[in-house]
């Protein structure tokens, strides 16, 4: 038999989804400060939904692939299905985990493109990566070099596919050209500061504020960003100063909504790009009135259901090269025994936390 967390398993499994009301959904992305037992209580219900549960292995079948997990990430739109928030809803029972790396230990007689032994990451969303073992189609999973580090391979599906996809395909950016971006210490925006850093793009990284902001600000500055700023500092005349060396930006990337995102499309060129890819903050995107560029939505996910398996092949191999050059490194990272789930769920949950928690599997 095999483990693996799925939520609603077991007698709950008969039971409708419970979701987060909105109130608390919002509390849980506030600071340290905010956290009222409204967002307690649906932290406790998030994590109770899990179970970890010894099941059979599915029987091979003539195109599937038997993989053994080795890690698995928690994103926020994990926990955003768990709750019921996202846009695509798992039929329940499920296993949890859009992301993660595994190696082939069995192939059916018609598969032709893996064999025993390769590393692959999901394809497709929803997959269920946080178990030991899956039987999937051959379909749903892409290969990757078996040279690249594990953490890097585990977070590679999600995070640096949607900051490559937002540079490459609403601008056309070139050498010296700057991006603004919030939530720049966010998976996604780790991945943008260091692929923009190997193509000569400039970044300016909006933060909050924090009481470990120094580190913080060391750290991403480490792996390529030109400037790190807080949301506060958006609103202040000392913003010129940081355009006095490189031009405005032409490209604004939004994961957080709200005042931030108002006061970063101040600072767009005229008939510069935002593009929006998540709302933390649960509050409206606000165009100023005198704004000239364009707001876009982005979804990964969308990217992934309209493009072929060649595209994505093509673009996975770009980033896997930046990651052999030592270009992109995977974000900070808390690597978690699959038996700890819960703390690891928690964790993800909390205010103020810059490392990604990774399921050993």
């Amino acid at each position: 038999g095999w483990v693996c967390p799925g939520w609603e398993m077991g007698q709950a499994a008969t039971e409708p989804r419970v979701p987060l009301s909105p109130w608390s959904v919002a509390c849980l992305n506030q600071g340290a400060e905010d956290i009222s037992q409204a967002s307690i209580n649906a932290l406790f219900l998030c994590v109770s939904l899990f179970r970890l549960k010894d099941l059979e292995v599915a029987e091979l079948g003539d195109s599937d692939v038997h993989v053994k997990m080795l890690a698995a990430p928690i994103n926020p739109a994990d926990i955003n299905m768990i709750q019921g928030t996202y846009a695509i809803v798992s039929p329940l029972p499920a296993v949890g985990g859009n992301e993660g790396v595994g190696e082939v230990l069995e192939v059916g007689r018609r598969v032709a493109a893996l064999k025993p032994g390769d590393r692959v990451i999901p394809a497709v969303t929803g997959l269920g990566t946080w178990r030991t073992r899956g039987v999937f189609p051959e379909e749903t999973l892409l290969k990757v070099p078996g040279d690249i580090p594990v953490l890097s391979a585990a977070t590679l599906s999600v995070n640096p596919c949607t900051a490559y996809r937002m540079l490459a395909d609403f601008e056309t950016l070139a050498p010296g050209d700057s991006v603004i971006q919030n939530a720049a210490n966010s998976g996604v925006g780790q991945a943008v500061i260091q692929i923009a850093k190997a193509s000569g793009i400039k970044t300016i990284n909006v933060v909050r504020d924090r009481p470990d902001l120094p580190k913080l600000v060391e750290r991403l500055m480490a792996l390529g960003a030109d400037h790190v700023i807080t949301e506060e500092m958006l609103r202040k005349p000392e913003m010129k100063d940081i355009f006095k060396s490189i031009p405005k930006p032409r490209l604004a990337l939004n994961c957080v909504g709200g005042k931030s995102t108002t006061e970063m499309l101040r600072h767009l060129q005229p008939k510069g790009t935002m593009v929006t890819y998540g709302g933390m903050a649960k509050q409206p995107v606000m165009v100023p009135v005198v704004s000239t560029g364009d707001a876009l939505d982005f979804s990964q996910g969308t990217f992934c259901r309209s493009f072929t398996k060649e595209s994505l092949g093509s673009m996975m191999d770009a980033l896997c090269q930046l990651i052999q050059s030592g270009q992109l490194a995977a974000p900070a990272c808390t690597e978690v025994p699959l038996q700890d789930y819960k703390a690891a769920l928690e964790a993800t949950m909390k205010p103020f936390v810059s490392s990604k928690q990774i399921l050993l599997l």
